[in-house]
C-alpha cells in the first residue's frame, strides 16, 4: 500500500517539479541544448516567458473544456431522459463532428468568421472536447441500475431530485474520466493555435520548426508533455477520491 502510494506521488510530483523547473530556469539547460540549435542561433526561447505561455495555454484549454463540459453533459442528460431519447442519434452525430474534422481545418474555417487570435483555437478545442465528455456522461448515467432508480422513486423523489441526488453522483467518476481525456487531448491540440496567432506553447514549437531549431521544438514539446502528465495525474486522483466516497 505504502509503495503504491509512493509511486503515485512520484508520478505526480516528478513531472510537476520538472515543469516548474523548465518554466523558471530553462536558461540553465542552454549548454545541454546548444548542440540542437543552428550555429549562432539562440538556444533558449526568449521572445516570451514560459510562465506566460503556459498560462495562456492552460487558459485556452480550460475555457474550451469548461464550455464543452456544460454543453456535452447537458446534452447527455437530455437524451438520457425518456422525453429526449429520440434526439440521441442527432446529439451523437453533433458530438462526433469535432472528431471528424482535423483541427487545422477547423481553424481554417473559423478564422474568416472570427478572425485571428484565441477564438479559432477555442472553437477547435471546444469541438474536440465534446465527444469524450458526452459519451462518458451517457455511459455513467446508463450504469445507474434500475433498482437504484426505483428505490429513489419509492422514497418520493421527483425526477429532478433523482437526477441530481442519485444518478449524477453515481455517474460522476465516469464523467470526470471523460473530462480528463478531453483536457489531455486539448493540451496537445492547443499547440496548433499559434498558427493563427493564439498565445501558447505552440509558439515555441512553431518558431523552432520555422528556423530549423530543434532546441526550441524540444523545449515546447517537453513542457506540453509535462503539462499533460501533471493534469492527467491530478484528475486521476480526483476520480479515485470520488470513487471512494
Amino acid at each position: 500500500m505504502m509503495r503504491s502510494l509512493a509511486v503515485t506521488w512520484v508520478g505526480t510530483l516528478a513531472p510537476l517539479a520538472c515543469l516548474l523547473y523548465l518554466a523558471v530556469a530553462a536558461s540553465t539547460l542552454e549548454p545541454l541544448l546548444m548542440p540542437l540549435a543552428p550555429e549562432g542561433a539562440p538556444t533558449i526561447y526568449a521572445r516570451d516567458s514560459f510562465i506566460n505561455l503556459i498560462g495562456w495555454h492552460l487558459m485556452l484549454v480550460f475555457i474550451a473544456i469548461a464550455s464543452a463540459s456544460i454543453i456535452a453533459i447537458s446534452a447527455a442528460i437530455l437524451v438520457s431522459r425518456p422525453a429526449g431519447r429520440d434526439f440521441l442519434p442527432l446529439a451523437r452525430s453533433l458530438a462526433n463532428l469535432g472528431q471528424t474534422l482535423p483541427p487545422v481545418a477547423v481553424l481554417a474555417l473559423a478564422v474568416p468568421a472570427v478572425g485571428f487570435g484565441a477564438w479559432p483555437t477555442l472553437i477547435a478545442l471546444f469541438l474536440y472536447g465534446l465527444l469524450p465528455i458526452f459519451e462518458n456522461t451517457l455511459a455513467g448515467l446508463s450504469q445507474v441500475s434500475a433498482e437504484v432508480k426505483e428505490a429513489a422513486r419509492g422514497l418520493g423523489m421527483s425526477p429532478l431530485q433523482r437526477l441530481w441526488q442519485v444518478e449524477l453522483p453515481l455517474a460522476l467518476p465516469v464523467i470526470i474520466t471523460g473530462v480528463r481525456l478531453s483536457i489531455i487531448i486539448s493540451v496537445g491540440t492547443a499547440t496548433i493555435g499559434s498558427t493563427v496567432a493564439a498565445k501558447g506553447l505552440g509558439e515555441v514549437i512553431i518558431a523552432g520548426l520555422l528556423t530549423d531549431n530543434l532546441a526550441f521544438v524540444l523545449q515546447g514539446g517537453i513542457i506540453v508533455a509535462l503539462m499533460a502528465m501533471v493534469l492527467d495525474a491530478l484528475l486521476r486522483k480526483v476520480e479515485q477520491k470520488i470513487r471512494r466516497t
